[in-house]
């Protein structure tokens, strides 16, 4: 995949995207001016790969239980398992736990500041640091999830989505649009992601309102289709995600240890159930007990 580097002067391209998300960004709680560290680590982690509207409600009451990571690393693995409800990859539950130990073990219960610091925490990768250090300490760096990377794909590149995994060329890109202000470079970060959320959606962008629509690599190559490897919708019904879900609800309801036929009875294909429980041991999501009874993770 060929990336053409940006304008020479990367203001045109910035300003006009600032100019609008002052306008139209989404009143969220992690971005309110008196969001913590923390509440903005946990944000970035409950909106992999789930909507915002999803999102909302679990953040607020995970907040509202845990304001600090030293609350939620005082308390078992599983109860942030069962608060993690119906988000779904109910791992990234266990990452938070893991990072809200650290944090409290290596950094006295404060979010560090330091992208490396914030990138040796368990569980937290290249973007959730970059993100934290940005959204949270107002630092410059390059900010690439999905809606970024399809953002400039279609911007800079002239294609309609990005590469399956984040590239080297794309980090340049990115870098090279960075204003050399970081406060600025933080607000540009979560703008052009509010733009990739709101305006260059992934199946019906809605070109007409998009700020930089005359600058648009893509839309002046007369927005040619996508041509790379074949993209897969995910499917849910009658995987062994689904399956995992029904035995994690059966787990998360009961506040006490469960015997086996309470799980065998919410999936009726008994190889495929045993796998999804087998999977669920494997990840640490569930605790099998010596009686034969099974139960979140203590």
């Amino acid at each position: 995949m060929t990336i053409r580097m940006p304008n020479p002067q990367p203001e045109t391209i910035t300003g006009p995207i600032l100019d609008w998300y002052a306008e139209h960004a989404r009143d969220l709680p992690w971005r309110a001016p008196d969001a913590t560290p923390w509440g903005i680590l946990v944000s970035e982690i409950m909106l992999q790969q789930t909507p915002v509207v999803r999102v909302l409600p679990v953040w607020h009451e995970w907040m509202k239980r845990w304001p600090t990571p030293a609350a939620l690393a005082a308390e078992p693995s599983g109860e942030a398992v069962r608060a993690w409800g119906r988000l779904g990859y109910p791992r990234r539950a266990l990452r938070l736990h893991g990072a809200a130990q650290a944090i409290v073990e290596r950094h006295g219960g404060e979010v560090p500041d330091s992208h490396e610091d914030l990138l040796a925490l368990p569980g937290i990768g290249a973007y959730t640091a970059a993100a934290v250090a940005s959204f949270a300490f107002r630092q410059r760096h390059a900010v690439l999830d999905t809606n970024v990377r399809r953002v400039l794909a279609r911007l800079v590149s002239a294609r309609e989505y990005p590469p399956k995994a984040p590239t080297r060329a794309e980090v340049k890109v990115a870098e090279s649009l960075l204003p050399p202000d970081p406060p600025t470079a933080a607000r540009w970060s979560v703008a052009v992601m509010e733009l990739g959320a709101l305006v260059c959606t992934a199946r019906s962008p809605r070109c007409v309102d998009c700020p930089v629509l005359d600058r648009c690599e893509w839309q002046l190559a007369g927005r040619p289709a996508y041509d790379g490897p074949p993209r897969r919708g995910q499917t849910y019904t009658g995987t062994d995600r689904q399956c995992r879900g029904r035995l994690l609800a059966v787990l998360r309801e009961a506040h006490e240890p469960v015997e086996k036929a309470a799980l065998d009875v919410v999936w009726s294909d008994a190889v495929q159930r045993e796998r999804a429980l087998d999977g669920l041991i494997a990840d640490g999501l569930v605790d099998p007990l010596d009686d034969g009874r099974y139960a979140l993770p203590s």
